[in-house]
């Protein structure tokens, strides 16, 4: 959401890129308790980002085993749907942290997908023929995370030098682009 108001107050000063960053690379089945007890530390972000819901794992869905099957989902629809990609990047989130969806369950990203307004069969039928492509474009990004020490979602980037981990005030990115700019005239 910062994001969202920092591209909006930016305008055309800067170009938003998403990139992949897995949390959970590994598909891994965890402790459910010790799941839920993670969740708990949603509501620390919650206090700082008052427009974002966060809701303590309260679900019968199993919890994500991976990252990687939301993220894939993702640059799907952005490669499939690009005016639809916002969209569906804050469906994610909402299922996940607001509503204890199991985002790394293919039934459920298709739904999500479905939501957003893409025909089922249609979404169905391009994830199986670019999923190669797709999963490729997933584990680049991260590789490049990796490479660039990224540790922290979001790391929003400027300039492709000077990375700024973990969401900060919309205030902050403004002056480093503005001060980015001055530099740079």
């Amino acid at each position: 959401m910062r994001l969202d108001d920092f591209a909006e107050s930016a305008g055309d000063r800067i170009e938003i890129d998403w990139r992949s960053f897995l949390l959970r690379v590994e598909p891994k089945t965890g402790d459910r308790d010790k799941f839920i007890e993670y969740t708990q530390s949603w509501l620390r972000p919650a206090e700082s980002e008052p427009r974002a819901r966060f809701q303590v794992w309260a679900s019968e869905a199993d919890q994500p085993s991976s990252s990687v099957p939301a993220q894939v989902a993702f640059k799907t629809v952005e490669a499939g749907w690009p005016d639809l990609a916002m969209a569906f990047h804050h469906r994610l989130l909402e299922a996940y942290f607001s509503e204890n969806r199991n985002i790394a369950d293919s039934d459920e990203l298709v739904n999500l997908a479905v939501e957003v307004g893409i025909d089922r069969e249609e979404f169905e039928e391009y994830a199986r023929a670019h999923a190669d492509e797709m999963t490729q474009k997933v584990i680049e990004d991260h590789n490049m995370a990796m490479e660039n020490s990224v540790t922290a979602a979001p790391t929003v980037v400027f300039a492709d030098a000077f990375a700024v981990p973990g969401a900060q005030p919309v205030e902050t990115y403004d002056r480093i682009l503005d001060a980015i700019e001055s530099r740079q005239s």
